[in-house]
């Protein structure tokens, strides 16, 4: 796990027309703007302000890449589904985050984020679907996993754990916490796979 402590930013981007070169291995982290995506990316890496974290949910426009090495990043995708934002910004967005998902031939995984209290919302399951049929793995990370006690966390696990079988595709889950670190090592084994690391990340 210490290979993604090595992440640094690299850009940030309004859509993929201003990314760099479509080649190497991306993973991308997606979700509800207060789904704590900047808060896991953080604790992924180990680096306290990686991807900026905001008391003001939605505040993520734009694509953030952060590289690992010369062939490999981690994407931060625009958040979506906040009320807050105004429904032009709100589209513009989504219409990015979408352009990335369908046109990106570097993505290699999609880790959707979502509040282990509020799993599998409408505009995640359709993120979700979309993955699955372009035939992409997906880890579904239940955050905020603290906010949980021990037998209402696992009763939740469980209950995410069978609603993505609907999905009839490849998507993983885990519970999640940045806070007290739950499932912190099995979501990167899982980026380890994607990154095609194969003890690398000692190296």
């Amino acid at each position: 796990m210490s290979y993604y402590t090595k992440a640094k930013f690299l850009m940030s981007a309004p859509d993929i027309r201003h990314l760099k070169q479509d080649e190497g291995i991306e993973v991308a982290f997606a979700g509800r703007s207060n789904a704590g995506k900047s808060s896991a990316l953080n604790t992924l890496t180990r680096q306290k302000n990686l991807a900026r974290t905001s008391k003001t949910p939605g505040r993520t426009q734009l694509i953030n890449i952060f590289e690992l090495d010369e062939t490999r990043r981690l994407v931060d995708l625009p958040g979506y589904g906040f009320a807050q934002v105004p429904i032009a910004m709100k589209k513009k967005w989504q219409a990015s985050l979408g352009e990335y998902l369908q046109k990106r031939k570097s993505l290699r995984g999609l880790v959707v984020m979502m509040d282990i209290r509020h799993p599998f919302k409408d505009l995640d399951q359709d993120l979700i679907y979309w993955a699955v049929d372009a035939g992409l793995p997906v880890l579904a990370l239940l955050t905020k996993a603290d906010k949980l006690k021990s037998g209402k966390r696992k009763e939740a696990f469980m209950f995410a754990r069978d609603a993505a079988l609907a999905f009839n595709g490849d998507v993983t889950v885990q519970a999640f916490s940045s806070l007290s670190k739950i499932g912190v090592s099995e979501a990167a084994a899982v980026l380890d796979k994607w990154f095609e690391l194969n003890g690398e990340e000692d190296a």
